[in-house]
């Protein structure tokens, strides 16, 4: 019988050293942005236009932050942004749960043509659905009725809530939201890997199949939830194309760093001035959900390892 030899330390000091490497240089692809970002928003416009100024501006200025402050009138989109997008994304999670509990745990009539059209809503771009949504939230119906009151009647009762939080609010409704497709095919890869001795313990008890989902599956699925939490406030939070296209004027943050670029500060406007407050617009931007990030970090690794993301 053979000893398997156990790999040399040359081999393991190799493994090694590759590792390092690779992960050196994927913190890089991911940290050379915001690295790019910050050193901008610290200049001057002497040190932007300096070629010898690389990353360490020569003189750190705090100017540019206190006029991208003023620009975006920061606490009010702030706070604009809090309460359309968060309460977004709340209804997103706990609706994209409660539809992908279905389709993972039960089985019913046409539940594999559901499962082809949750793919199919996340393959197409979102672009290809901005036209008809603008459409539909212009006058807003439902199957056709108000429209045919229209046509019968000639008193059109079809709602326009373009331009206010509905737009966000209802697609998240119904479980068509920002990324609301990608959401449930998470929930149903964890969903599905659970034992089904929970749900029939909580069935013989005498729970209900909503009964067993509020009290065995949502307190089972906490990482879970914070993972999707998290995709949904980031994706809503940095969207610039629905936000300009369906609340139109409501300053929100994504809009007023967008709006950054057309800004004349103090009579000077210049590209490289506009360019500078830009930068720091955009900390302003990606702050919040570093600190978000900061504090659910830990549930995001454990929900990542659990939900089939990976491997």
């Amino acid at each position: 019988m053979k000893l398997q030899k156990k790999p040399s330390f040359y081999k393991n000091a190799a493994v090694s050293v590759c590792r390092f490497v690779f992960l050196i240089a994927f913190a890089y692809i991911l940290l050379y942005p915001v690295f790019y970002m910050l050193s901008n928003a610290l200049r001057t416009t002497a040190d932007y236009i300096d070629p010898s100024v690389v990353w360490v501006p020569k003189n750190i200025t705090m100017k540019n932050f206190s006029d991208a402050f003023k620009a975006m009138d920061y606490v009010k989109s702030l706070t604009n942004t809090l309460i359309y997008e968060m309460v977004s994304a709340l209804i997103e999670v706990f609706v994209c749960a409660v539809y992908a509990y279905g389709l993972s745990r039960f089985r019913f009539r046409f539940q594999k043509a559901l499962v082809f059209v949750l793919v199919l809503t996340i393959l197409l771009p979102d672009v290809m659905l901005m036209l008809p949504r603008m459409i539909n939230f212009k006058q807003l119906d439902f199957l056709g009725i108000l429209g045919l009151v229209n046509r019968l009647t000639g008193k059109d009762l079809r709602l326009n809530i373009l331009g206010t939080p509905f737009t966000f609010y209802l697609p998240s409704l119904f479980g068509v939201g920002l990324k609301s497709g990608i959401f449930i095919f998470i929930y149903m890869q964890f969903f599905g890997g659970l034992p089904r001795e929970l749900e029939e313990a909580a069935y013989i008890d005498g729970s209900s199949s909503f009964g067993a989902f509020f009290r065995i599956m949502l307190p089972s699925s906490v990482t879970m939830i914070v993972t999707v939490f998290l995709f949904a406030f980031v994706w809503t939070w940095l969207d610039s194309d629905y936000t300009k296209l369906f609340m139109g004027e409501i300053p929100v943050l994504s809009n007023m760093v967008s709006a950054l670029n057309g800004l004349h500060s103090g009579g000077a406007s210049d590209e490289v001035t506009r360019n500078l407050i830009a930068y720091a617009g955009t900390v302003f931007l990606v702050l919040p959900l570093i600190v978000l990030y900061a504090f659910t970090q830990r549930f995001f690794v454990q929900s990542v390892e659990r939900s089939g993301l990976v491997g």
